[in-house]
C-alpha cells in the first residue's frame, strides 16, 4: 500500500469515530510561498488590502471622466501619494511616470479595486498578471472572456431597470457598450489581436495552461484589448513582449477611444500612444498635456521659471534682513525695519517658493575587466534543435561572435530563439553540430528576465547580499554602499524584497551581477521594471564599460543608445541589419494590422 493510500485510510478510521480531521501542517516552504504571495498582492496575513486610500469624487455617478480631489494613498504606513487631485478624461491615453518604488503600481491596484470612489457606470480593468492556467486555448480564452462580459453587461442592464426604470442615464452607456462588442465578430477580432501580440496559427491554439507565463500575459492583454473596458489600466504592458508585438501594440493604442492608464519604462512607446502624462513625484500627483517629450520640455521650462523666481525672493529676503539689521536704533529706520519685517512675515505666511529638487539619478557602472584577445566567444557552422531533430532547427550552420568591444543587439519575433542563443553562449545548451570556441579566461554574467527569480523575498536586501556574499563581508555599512549605487537606498534596502517594485528588485540583480565582474554580459530584457532614467544609466554603463555586451531588448530607445551591430534572429540564423534601429522600427510599423 502506498503512503498516501495509509495515511488516506488512517484518516477515514478517524472520521468513522467521529473525531474531527486532523488540519494539514504546512511546511515552511510552502507558508513561505503564501506570505509572498500574499505581500505581492498587497495584502496583510489574513489578506485584507494593505492599502490605505481617501479621497472625494467630484465627477457626477453617471459620468465617464473620473475627477478624485484630497487624494492619498499610504502602503504599509508608508505615505506615497498626499493630498492630491487625480482627473482622467473619457477617451484620453495618460502615461504614468515615477520613480521605481514610489507606488506607481499601487496606486493602479487602488483604483481597480475601486479603493477610492468612482463612478459605478465605469468598468475598470487591471492587466498586471496573466491568464489563469486552463484547458482552453488563447483563441477560446479571449472569446470566452469577451461572452462573459457581455453577459454581466446584459445583467447590470435588466438589474437596472427593475430597481430604477428604463429611463436611467446609466443605461445609455451600457447599450452603446453592449452594441461595440458585435458577437459575431468575436472570433475574428480576437484572432487579429492575438496575432499582433505574437501568436501563429499554431500558438492561437495552445491550451493556456500548457504556456509561459509570459505567453500567458499575452493572453491577459488581448482579453484586456477585447473586453475594450471605460477604464483600462496597464501595468508595464510591453515587459513580455518582442518588438514587433511593441510595436503593433503601440499602433493598436493609439486608436484606444476610452480612458487608458499606462505604466511604461520605454520612452519611445509612451510618446507614440500617450496623450497626457501624470507624474508621481515628492508625494503630489502632477497632471501634464501632451506625449512624454512634451512633459519633458513643460517640466523644464516649469522648473526653469521656479529656480528664477526662487532665487529672486531668496535675493529679496537677504536684503530686508541685512537691512533690519543695519537700522540700529534710529527712530525713522526702525519704523522702515518694522514695516519690511512685516513684508518678510506676510511672504513666510503666503508659502515661500521652494527650490527645485531634482531627480535622483544613479550612474552606476560594471567594473573594469581583464583585456582579451578575440575571438573571445564565437561560434561556427552550429546548429540546434530542441527536439535534436534537423526539421524543428531554431539554427542551422549558425557562424556568430562576441569580442570585447562588442555591442551586438539581437532582435526578431518571440520564439525564434534569442534567448536560446544567448544559452548557447554559456553553455547552458549544447549544439548538435558544429563548434562553439570561447576563450580560457572568458567570465559571462547573465541578466535574464527570470533573474530576480534567484533572490529570496523573504529576505531584505541587505540580508540577502550579505548572505550570498559573506565571505566578502559582514558588514551591513559595506553592502548599503553597494546597494546604494544602483540605486537601492533608504527603506528600500531594508524592507522585504515581496514588497518592493519590479524595478527595485532589478537594482539587487544588477548590483549582483556587478560583484561578480564578468568580461561578456549578456542581458536578455533588463529594462524590465526599471524606470526611465535607471534606463538612461544602464544605457551609460553599457557604453562605459570595456567588456563585450549583448543585449535582448524590446526598448528601442536603450538599443538606439548602445547597439552598434544588430542582428535580425530568424529563418533559422543571425542576419546582421544594415541600418539603426530606428530604422528596423519603421519597417515593422510598415507590416502592422490593427
Amino acid at each position: 500500500m502506498s503512503v498516501s493510500a495509509s495515511k488516506a485510510k488512517r484518516e477515514a478510521k478517524r472520521l468513522a469515530a467521529g473525531k474531527k480531521p486532523k488540519k494539514a501542517v504546512k511546511s515552511d516552504a510552502e507558508s513561505a510561498a503564501e506570505e509572498i504571495a500574499k505581500l505581492k498582492l498587497q495584502q496583510d496575513k489574513d489578506g485584507l488590502s494593505d492599502r490605505v486610500t481617501t479621497g472625494v469624487l467630484d465627477s457626477l455617478a453617471t459620468s465617464r471622466d473620473i475627477k478624485i480631489s484630497s487624494l492619498s494613498l499610504l502602503f504599509h504606513g508608508k505615505v506615497l501619494i498626499q493630498d492630491s487631485t487625480l482627473e482622467l478624461n473619457y477617451g484620453r491615453r495618460y502615461g504614468l511616470l515615477g520613480e521605481n518604488g514610489c507606488g506607481k503600481s499601487t496606486l493602479l491596484k487602488a483604483i481597480a479595486a475601486r479603493e477610492f470612489p468612482t463612478p459605478d457606470a465605469i468598468d475598470i480593468y487591471l492587466l498586471n498578471e496573466p491568464a489563469e492556467p486552463t484547458e482552453y486555448s488563447a483563441l477560446t480564452y479571449v472569446v470566452r472572456e469577451a461572452e462573459n462580459e457581455l453577459a454581466r453587461l446584459e445583467k447590470q442592464v435588466e438589474d437596472i431597470i427593475v430597481e430604477d426604470g428604463p429611463e436611467s442615464p446609466v443605461l445609455e452607456q451600457l447599450y452603446e457598450r453592449i452594441d461595440s462588442m458585435d458577437p459575431a465578430t468575436f472570433e475574428s477580432r480576437a484572432a487579429v489581436i492575438l496575432t499582433g501580440l505574437g501568436f501563429n496559427s499554431k500558438t492561437i491554439k495552445k491550451m493556456t495552461k500548457d504556456m509561459s507565463g509570459g505567453w500567458r500575459m499575452r493572453v491577459a492583454l488581448a482579453k484586456a484589448l477585447f473586453v475594450k473596458p471605460t477604464l483600462l489600466l496597464l501595468d508595464d504592458p510591453t515587459a513580455h513582449l518582442d518588438l514587433e508585438a511593441c510595436v503593433w501594440l503601440e499602433e493598436y493604442l493609439k486608436k484606444f477611444d476610452r480612458t487608458l492608464v499606462l505604466v511604461s519604462h520605454s520612452q519611445d512607446f509612451l510618446n507614440g500612444v500617450c496623450t497626457n502624462m501624470i507624474d508621481m513625484r515628492m508625494k503630489k500627483i502632477l497632471m501634464y498635456g501632451g506625449n512624454y517629450d512634451s512633459y519633458v520640455k513643460t517640466r523644464t521650462e516649469q522648473e526653469t521659471n521656479q529656480m528664477k523666481q526662487y532665487q529672486k525672493q531668496q535675493d529679496e529676503i537677504v536684503h530686508i534682513k541685512k537691512f533690519i539689521a543695519s537700522a540700529g536704533t534710529y527712530a525713522n529706520l526702525v519704523r522702515q525695519a518694522k514695516s519690511r519685517q512685516k513684508i518678510l512675515d506676510k511672504m513666510e505666511a503666503d508659502g515661500l517658493i521652494e527650490a527645485v529638487v531634482p531627480d535622483k539619478v544613479f550612474s552606476f557602472n560594471f567594473p573594469e575587466v581583464e583585456k582579451l584577445p578575440p575571438p573571445v566567444l564565437a561560434f561556427d557552422d552550429i546548429s540546434f534543435a530542441y527536439d535534436e531533430k534537423k526539421e524543428n532547427n531554431l539554427y542551422t550552420n549558425l557562424s556568430f561572435g562576441v569580442d570585447m568591444d562588442s555591442r551586438v543587439a539581437l532582435v526578431g519575433p518571440n520564439g525564434v530563439g534569442k534567448s536560446t542563443l544567448l544559452k548557447l553562449m554559456t553553455g547552458e545548451l549544447t549544439p548538435q553540430s558544429g563548434r562553439v570556441s570561447k576563450h580560457t579566461h572568458i567570465k559571462m554574467g547573465v541578466y535574464s528576465q527570470h533573474s530576480a527569480d534567484q533572490l529570496d523575498l523573504t529576505k531584505t536586501p541587505l540580508e540577502f547580499v550579505r548572505d550570498k556574499f559573506s565571505h566578502i563581508s559582514q558588514d551591513f555599512q559595506y553592502w548599503r554602499g553597494q546597494l546604494g549605487r544602483y540605486g537601492l537606498t533608504g527603506e528600500g534596502q531594508t524592507s522585504q524584497m515581496a514588497t518592493l517594485s519590479e524595478g527595485q528588485r532589478s537594482r539587487v540583480v544588477f548590483a549582483l551581477l556587478a560583484l561578480e565582474a564578468p568580461n561578456i554580459l549578456l542581458l536578455d530584457e533588463p529594462t524590465n521594471g526599471l524606470d526611465i532614467p535607471t534606463i538612461d544609466s544602464l544605457a551609460d554603463a553599457i557604453n562605459a564599460f570595456n567588456g563585450g555586451v549583448c543585449v535582448v531588448s524590446h526598448d528601442f530607445r536603450l538599443l538606439d543608445k548602445i547597439a552598434k551591430d544588430i542582428f535580425v534572429v530568424e529563418n533559422q540564423t543571425a542576419t546582421k541589419w544594415e541600418g539603426s534601429i530606428l530604422d528596423y522600427k519603421k519597417k515593422l510599423a510598415k507590416n502592422i494590422v490593427v
